[in-house]
């Protein structure tokens, strides 16, 4: 008997046993990270696991995380004669995105593990990306940021009267929540929206048909919803990944396999033939799609559909369609020469050296990429001309003739380039800004701007953040104006679920927390905001220190700083990612030939501004046809010496803006 009660009581520790739920540690987890992924506090963790907290954590280890049965309530049978009436919650679905996880879903909705596993009771099996999730409609509203407007609402009425006779009465309609709708602002553009709530130019315009061509108006509703890598060889390896628009149709390229060929250029073909004034025909081939049509004749889905009306039926191989005709791009008016001229600020007619040095750089840069495309067969005619200084530019544009220029490249300062675009209006010859980034500069067509907004980095911070975020405290280092630091806070404000978050002056400021329970430091987020190389030295240090008090800090940066890659190994503890407009590649056999090509001509490695110029003029070239039409291969993804190229309209019939830049990260 005493044998019998034994396996019995040893039965009922098993099955208690195996209703608690548990952990296996892995390598540099900690009790207070393992205690965020579960929910817990490290009290509750070391009173689940005593041993834990004399002994510390190994890998190995399975500690438990959760007691089942603990909070299980009985619950009396309802008497066959009693009527009662249960309305449950109004639910929606959200579509699983990439790197989403439970934990995830959790933090992110706001509700418990539990109750989500009650609405989606075969939750393991779809978490597939394009899978949907069942959430309470409140949470998705509350939490669910740009998730799509269209949400399945199912409300259930139950009515017992007998055991035998239940009537189940189930409605679901289709909600438009307001959260996916935006109110226009004064200063608002098709740039800025889209960015905002990580759109294409192109998905914005089909959310609202009819929008590029009334535009913007402040105050109106519209609807908003709806990388290359490189290892190095040391203990720790930086990650370098090219940014991507998500209409890119190519998968990223890696940095030791990056294109350097152009496919020519889309031609019309013998299906497309000229027809009206006002448009012109094309028959679909086998392949083709919606957007890459939209792409080839650079329209809108709302122009497609206004001459298609038939293509609400879908686009079948052997349609007709009608395409409207674009403004005439810039061509050459004659001759296989490409006339290029190059306006640089060298300040000899001014007596102003103070950008020579830059501009005697980033001609020795251009030169080489225009000589490497005439031996590749390309008939180039290269003007270069002293733009002098701001006060002096316009007597350089005497130097200019509008009638024999099929490409400028430069000058360098906004006002000047103001200055170029006035003088060329009539010609709409393509302008090249390689630095000049500014509103007043995106109504101009013929325009295209070489740097990256920081609007662009500041959005790419927020979302690196978001994909690590689990309540820490949130430290933005800012320089003096805020202004990109005050981005980011909105950023992580919108898209977290009540972030703490503080913008500080310098990285001195930046405070672990602490438990105030077990008394342990708590790790924090770090963001940098400052694009000084002393602040960069100074964020660097910081968090170098904070990762030797505790493990978990995550460090950010929206620039690059000379002090990150002198310290690899210490700020990989802290996983760091930071952004770069540049970054050279020095395994690949393109950059290797690059290198090579530049230390045979000038005996020295390229200074930065011969890098820009080589990759902007190289760039350039090599979206030219033998027509000067430079814009029918402006929408190409293509990465040069050390930049990323990736250029968006900022307006329709408005400049070209590079959207293209690298991100870095500490991987150990």
């Amino acid at each position: 008997m005493i044998k019998k009660i034994f396996i019995l009581s040893g039965l009922i520790s098993f099955l208690g046993l195996s209703a608690q739920k548990t952990h296996t540690v892995l390598a540099k987890e900690t009790p207070y990270g393992i205690s965020k992924q579960y929910g817990l506090t490290v009290d509750e963790l070391y009173r689940m696991n005593p041993s834990a907290k004399d002994n510390g954590l190994k890998i190995g280890d399975v500690i438990v995380v959760s007691k089942g049965g603990s909070g299980t309530k009985a619950v009396s049978s309802t008497p066959a004669t009693a009527t009662s009436v249960s309305k449950t919650e109004k639910t929606g679905t959200i579509t699983l995105q990439p790197k989403q996880t439970i934990y995830g879903i959790t933090k992110q909705y706001q509700i418990s593990e539990a109750d989500l596993r009650k609405l989606n009771p075969e939750l393991d099996s779809h978490m597939k990306i394009g899978d949907k999730i069942t959430l309470p409609l409140d949470n998705i509203q509350k939490f669910g940021g740009s998730v799509p407007a269209a949400a399945v609402v199912q409300t259930t009425t139950t009515t017992t009267e007998k055991p035998a006779e239940v009537k189940t009465v189930t409605k679901t309609e289709t909600t438009s929540p307001d959260k996916g709708l935006y109110v226009v602002q004064a200063k608002d553009n098709y740039y800025k929206i889209s960015r905002q709530f990580n759109l294409t130019q192109k998905q914005l315009f089909a959310l609202n048909p009819g929008l590029e061509t009334t535009g913007l108006k402040p105050g109106e509703a519209i609807r908003v919803s709806g990388s290359d890598s490189v290892a190095t060889s040391s203990n720790n390896s930086i990650k370098v990944e090219d940014n991507f628009q998500s209409n890119t149709t190519s998968a990223p390229v890696t940095e030791t396999t990056r294109q350097t060929t152009v496919s020519e250029p889309v031609k019309n073909s013998s299906n497309t033939a000229f027809s009206e004034d006002d448009y012109v025909t094309y028959t679909v081939q086998n392949g083709d799609t919606m957007f890459s049509i939209m792409n080839r004749f650079n329209v809108t889905l709302d122009q497609l559909i206004s001459l298609n009306p038939n293509l609400a039926d879908g686009l079948k191989a052997g349609m007709t369609l009608k395409i409207k005709k674009q403004d005439p791009m810039y061509s050459k008016k004659a001759g296989d020469v490409l006339s290029v001229v190059l306006m640089l600020p060298f300040g000899f007619d001014a007596n102003d050296a103070k950008y020579r040095t830059m501009s005697m750089d980033f001609l020795t840069g251009a030169k080489l990429a225009a000589e490497r495309n005439a031996t590749n067969g390309q008939k180039l005619d290269i003007k270069v001309v002293d733009a002098g200084n701001e006060t002096t530019f316009k007597n350089s544009l005497s130097q200019l003739n509008p009638d024999n220029t099929d490409l400028i490249v430069g000058p360098f300062f906004k006002s000047s380039v103001l200055e170029v675009l006035r003088f060329v209006n009539d010609k709409k010859i393509p302008v090249v800004a390689p630095f000049a980034n500014s509103e007043d500069l995106f109504d101009y067509s013929n325009l295209i701007i070489i740097e990256t907004e920081n609007s662009v980095y500041s959005d790419r911070i927020v979302k690196e953040v978001g994909q690590v975020y689990q309540d820490q405290k949130i430290y933005i280092v800012s320089d003096n104006s805020k202004a990109n630091a005050n981005a980011i806070k909105a950023g992580l404000e919108k898209s977290l679920s009540k972030p703490n978050v503080v913008i500080v002056n310098s990285s001195s400021e930046i405070q672990l927390e602490n438990n105030m329970m077990t008394g342990q430091s708590v790790p924090v987020i770090a963001i940098l905001a400052d694009d000084d190389e002393s602040a960069g030295a100074a964020f660097a240090s910081k968090i170098i220190n904070l990762g030797k008090q505790t493990e978990g800090v995550k460090a950010f940066s929206m620039f690059y700083s000379p002090s990150f890659e002198k310290n690899v190994d210490d700020l990989s503890k802290a996983s760091l990612v930071y952004l770069m407009d540049r970054k050279i590649n020095y395994d690949g056999d393109f950059e290797k030939e690059i290198l090579a090509a530049y230390k045979a001509k000038y005996c020295k490695t390229p200074s930065k501004y011969a890098v820009i110029g080589f990759d902007v003029m190289n760039d350039m070239l090599t979206r030219e046809n033998k027509k000067g039409e430079i814009f029918k291969q402006i929408g190409k993804s293509q990465t040069q010496l050390a930049t990323k190229f990736e250029f968006v309209k900022a307006k329709p019939n408005g400049a070209y803006i590079n959207n293209g830049y690298r991100v870095v990260r500490l991987m150990q």
